[in-house]
């Protein structure tokens, strides 16, 4: 099993060990999730708080916002993940971070940084990079920080990896899921994660507002290039008059892209007075390309960023010139 790993890592597999060195030689370590933070970079996060809590180790998790998603709250210490900085702390340990500014803070030069990720996008901006573009999702690599390092996987801490792989897969259905992501999965389930129940917990518990929100969005639908390119948006105020939160539409995004014909989709919505945009493609079209020019950044096929303006017909008409850029 150790074989099948290092042959298909990409990370330096001493870095692991390196990881916890460093780790084990801290007094309080600061755990970041990403600002507007999915379920891969939190259960990420609750995976190592699992583990640090049963060993004793220091720590906190951080979120830069209160404003978490309330899916994941059935997973062990999703309730002590806090919007305050501790006073102190010597460590820093990012996950699903692909560059420091999705922190939404300053840190402090001179504190050593672990940098979890598997963004394309990401900048190895960690002392320790454990990076890996290849990789499901970030879990997936905290995972094999844990089974190099031989540390126990617990039921807890089982369950967290489990969902952020589920999740950020979109339920193992991307190709970045190889015969590795499914000998992890299966042994998860063996330390305790129950495949029903993480499901049930993840896909049934949607809110009324949402199914209010979607048809809006939908509405908006426009497909240009012959129906290769797909633009949806949801207004500010369709947030206020349903009740949904933005989160509520992420899903529109997937529907859309089921559609034979489309090959990119752009998703705009105006969330605190600023358009965050969202970008999908098939195949070997990279959306990364186009957020990065915006400071955003993610996958080849899966990115976005945000904007500090409020006239979706702009921005969706300047995001579009560039997606017909990278088609043609």
């Amino acid at each position: 099993m150790k074989k099948d790993f290092i042959l298909n890592n990409k990370i330096n597999t001493t870095d692991y060990a390196k990881a916890l060195q460093l780790i084990e030689k801290s007094r309080y370590i600061l755990i970041i999730t990403h600002v507007n933070p999915d379920p891969d970079s939190i259960s990420s996060a609750l995976a190592l708080s699992n583990l640090f809590y049963e060993n004793k180790i220091k720590h906190k998790v951080f979120n830069i916002s209160s404003d978490l998603p309330k899916s994941l709250d059935f997973i062990n210490r999703y309730d002590k993940i806090t919007d305050q900085l501790p006073k102190f702390y010597d460590l820093v340990i990012s996950c699903d971070c692909a560059s420091k500014k999705r922190f939404g803070f300053e840190v402090d030069e001179t504190i050593p940084i672990i940098n979890f990720d598997h963004h394309d996008s990401n900048d190895f901006f960690g002392n320790i990079n454990l990076v890996d573009p290849m990789k499901s999702s970030t879990a997936e690599i905290i995972y094999d920080f844990f089974k190099f390092n031989g540390l126990y996987i617990t039921k807890n801490s089982a369950t967290s990896l489990y969902v952020g792989i589920y999740d950020d897969s979109l339920a193992f259905s991307l190709n970045r899921c190889d015969e590795l992501t499914f000998d992890k999965v299966n042994h998860l389930v063996e330390f305790g994660a129950s495949p029903s129940e993480i499901a049930d917990k993840l896909k049934r518990r949607d809110s009324l507002a949402k199914y209010r929100i979607i048809p809006k969005v939908l509405e908006s639908l426009e497909l240009h290039n012959e129906g290769k390119i797909a633009t949806i948006y949801a207004k500010e105020e369709w947030f206020k008059e349903t009740g949904a939160h933005n989160r509520d539409c992420d899903e529109v995004l997937n529907m859309i892209m089921k559609m034979h014909i489309v090959k990119v989709a752009l998703f705009v919505r105006v969330v605190n007075s600023s358009c965050r945009i969202s970008l999908r493609s098939k195949q070997k079209i990279n959306v990364a390309k186009i957020a990065s020019k915006y400071g955003g950044g993610g996958h080849l096929n899966a990115s976005g960023f945000s904007m500090e303006s409020t006239d979706i017909n702009s921005v969706k008409n300047e995001i579009l010139k560039e997606i017909l850029e990278t088609t043609k």
